[in-house]
């Protein structure tokens, strides 16, 4: 089977313009059939801070009340999307901005209340890649913000690693899937103070043991998570760290699989 690449991004890139440009022009480089993800977090926490909006995080995760769910459909599905897209038409690659209300592509349901009410945050149910198929084999490349919907008129912010995981899932009966998590660091770190302490390879015996000692922490908890949900749903492997390793195979990064 053909292999499709999902690149997910993360927001550090996109608040970094010279990062950005460079990530794109790799991107761009990158052979079809790829869909590009995105979230853009600092940016809507900036455009909040200046319009006065209260930003709330608990537990890493954004607090999204109506006005914030404004704030992040502007910046995500506007200029943060839009701007993408601009950029790699001028780098020859044929690019579309989608959300997941666009062609019923991502359902989602709005996150149920326990401890904390994260207001309109959205756990995606399914991914329908009929109209996506239709534009990759157009050659169009998707590039996806990180707000789904709900098939009822709501929109919902989602976690951008989980509709990269997801869009993989649903893709593995028609290619073979691989998915890339681009960003700041090289890879998935032993020690967080030494950005050359990169673990190269995990899989699912080491990984248990990873997490009973305590070294992956933090942010790198989810997206572990989402790493390990997707390989035993096929994904072929996954890839962490920096971008330059979506055209150098040889750069020092962390690989996942099964």
């Amino acid at each position: 089977m053909e292999t499709l690449k999902i690149v997910k991004i993360g927001g550090n890139i996109i608040n970094d313009e010279n990062d950005l440009a460079n990530f794109l022009d790799d991107f761009a480089k990158l052979a079809s059939p790829k869909i590009l993800v995105h979230g853009g977090g600092k940016s809507a926490t900036k455009l909040a801070q200046q319009m006065n909006i209260e930003v709330q995080i608990k537990d890493g995760r954004r607090i999204t009340n109506a006005d914030t769910l404004d704030i992040i459909t502007m910046v995500y599905a506007g200029k943060i999307n839009k701007t993408i897209v601009a950029t790699l038409q001028a780098k020859n690659t044929n690019a579309i901005g989608l959300s997941g209300a666009d062609g019923n592509s991502i359902v989602s349901k709005k996150r149920a209340v326990t401890t904390i009410d994260y207001g309109f945050v959205g756990d995606i149910q399914k991914v329908n890649i009929h109209t996506l198929k239709l534009l990759l084999n157009q050659n169009i490349t998707p590039v996806f913000c990180a707000i789904t919907h709900d098939k009822n008129g709501q929109l919902l912010n989602t976690n951008a690693d989980t509709v990269a995981s997801e869009l993989a899932i649903a893709f593995t009966n028609e290619y073979t899937t691989e998915l890339y998590y681009c960003f700041e660091k090289n890879g998935v770190l032993e020690n967080v103070n030494d950005s050359d302490s990169v673990i190269e390879k995990i899989d699912s015996k080491n990984y248990q043991n990873l997490l009973k000692s305590n070294i992956i922490t933090d942010g790198m908890l989810p997206k572990l998570a989402n790493c390990f949900h997707a390989v035993t749903h096929q994904v072929q492997k996954i890839h962490i760290g920096k971008y330059a390793m979506l055209l150098d195979k040889n750069l020092k990064h962390t690989t996942i699989q099964k």
